[in-house]
C-alpha cells in the first residue's frame, strides 16, 4: 500500500497576508457594528420619554444599547 502525503506547505508570505486580511476584517466589522448603534441610540434619543416607555426603555437604557 502506498502512502500519500495531501498537506502542503503554505507559500512564503500566505500566512501573513491572511492575517493582515482577517485584522482589516475584523476592524471594518467593529467599526460597522459601532457606527449602527451609534445611529441607533440617537434615533432612540430623539424620542420622547412617552414613547420611550412604550417601547420599554428609559433614558438611562439608551446608553447600553449596542454595547
Amino acid at each position: 500500500m502506498a502512502a500519500v502525503e495531501t498537506t502542503r506547505p503554505a507559500p512564503y508570505g500566505a500566512i501573513t497576508t491572511y492575517r493582515a486580511i482577517n485584522a482589516l476584517t475584523n476592524a471594518f466589522g467593529a467599526l460597522s457594528a459601532w457606527n449602527d448603534a451609534r445611529v441607533t441610540r440617537k434615533a432612540l434619543s430623539k424620542l420622547s420619554d412617552r414613547e420611550l416607555d412604550d417601547i420599554g426603555l428609559c433614558r438611562g437604557d439608551l446608553d447600553f444599547i449596542g454595547r
